[in-house]
């Protein structure tokens, strides 16, 4: 069964619920908790869907109703899962979290239904990845609060009917356009979370520092936000390495040039690639000269499987005008090609069979 906990809506900390805990997602370090904010007032970026689930708070603590279901999209690390886990302490109830990966069957799903709380929030994370059938199973309980679990084969089947309480299906995924649209139609709000300013990240980076006690100037946080590919996971991930290196290297003190220093040794470009980035980009140039090609064919070259390059790699590239995707494939951009290194009109002429 998928990871599993229920939080308090006071403390922010497990306790109660079942206690399962899947051997495959580790649980989140110390400086994680830490770093992730608990309210959403505590939160940057993403104004507008902030505002737009503050007023469906509202709306349905006036009215005493269960908060409508929410669904989440858009590239990993964009503060999906904190705006899941912040919505019920706003409602003061409890949080299970479960993993889509990990619901293979109606079974699978069953108890975090039966345990649920009256105005309590279940959320599925990658919930594009539920099996079809546990898709189906939680039709009738997103809609009217109840589900049919058959047990038995054949004339010795038998259905059961159980009624559950109002709850709150919290959804999240970065590959929305493969849920289906019955799945889709069933949340009353959809969210699109995008890409974070670097004045953002810049605040993320200096609220953070000071949570760590690390002494950061502004316009070393402006640097590691500019190389953080618009999202604060990877800002939070590149502010504690440079912490690291500065502690390591300069006395604890991050100044401009030891952040520049801590991400070159990391090999961290001026746009925010990694040698991956480069490597996915290198490779398209060098084998496949400059695209277009499939993603798969990509993969297949460098080793890796097609979804690392889909949900990681290309989102933060197609946004920095560094690839495009043409009805044939994956496409080098000129920027791309400058940004490497490669000489565009080397990519320009057609290829030919001799």
């Amino acid at each position: 069964m998928a990871r599993e906990s229920i939080y308090n809506s006071e403390s922010g900390e497990p306790g109660g619920g079942f206690g399962y805990q899947d051997d495959r997602r580790l649980a989140p370090s110390e400086e994680d908790i830490l770093l992730r904010p608990t309210r959403m007032d505590q939160m940057v970026g993403q104004r507008d869907v902030y505002e737009r689930i503050r007023i469906a708070i509202e709306a349905s603590r006036k009215r005493g109703e269960t908060l409508g279901h929410i669904l989440f999209d858009g590239p990993p690390g964009l503060g999906k899962t904190t705006f899941a886990t912040c919505i019920p302490r706003e409602l003061g109830t409890t949080l299970q979290i479960a993993n889509g990966a990990t619901l293979k069957a109606p079974k699978d799903i069953l108890p975090y239904l039966t345990q649920a709380e009256k105005g309590s929030v279940i959320f599925i994370d990658e919930i594009h990845r539920m099996q079809k059938s546990v898709e189906e199973f939680i039709y009738p309980a997103m809609e009217d609060f109840r589900v049919d679990y058959t047990f038995g084969e054949g004339v010795n089947a038998r259905t059961l009917n159980f009624a559950l309480k109002p709850f709150t299906l919290i959804g999240a995924t970065t590959r929305t356009g493969i849920i289906s649209a019955p799945l889709r139609d069933r949340f009353q709000m959809r969210e699109h979370l995008d890409f974070y300013s670097v004045e953002e990240l810049t605040e993320i980076v200096l609220r953070n520092a000071e949570k760590l006690q690390t002494p950061i100037s502004r316009t070393a946080a402006e640097e590691i936000a500019h190389r953080s590919r618009g999202t604060p996971r990877l800002a939070n991930n590149r502010l504690r390495w440079v912490r690291d290196y500065a502690d390591a290297r300069a006395d604890g003190k991050i100044s401009p040039q030891v952040a520049l220093d801590a991400m070159q040794m990391q090999g961290i470009d001026s746009l925010g690639l990694d040698s991956f980035d480069r490597k996915f980009l290198e490779t398209i140039c060098r084998v496949f000269a400059g695209g277009p090609v499939g993603v798969e064919a990509v993969a297949h070259t460098m080793n890796v499987a097609p979804d690392t390059l889909i949900d990681e790699v290309e989102p933060f590239l197609l946004r920095s005008e560094l690839l495009i995707r043409t009805p044939r494939g994956r496409k080098v951009t000129e920027k791309g090609l400058e940004h490497l290194g490669f000489d565009p009109d080397r990519f320009d002429a057609p290829p030919t069979l001799f």
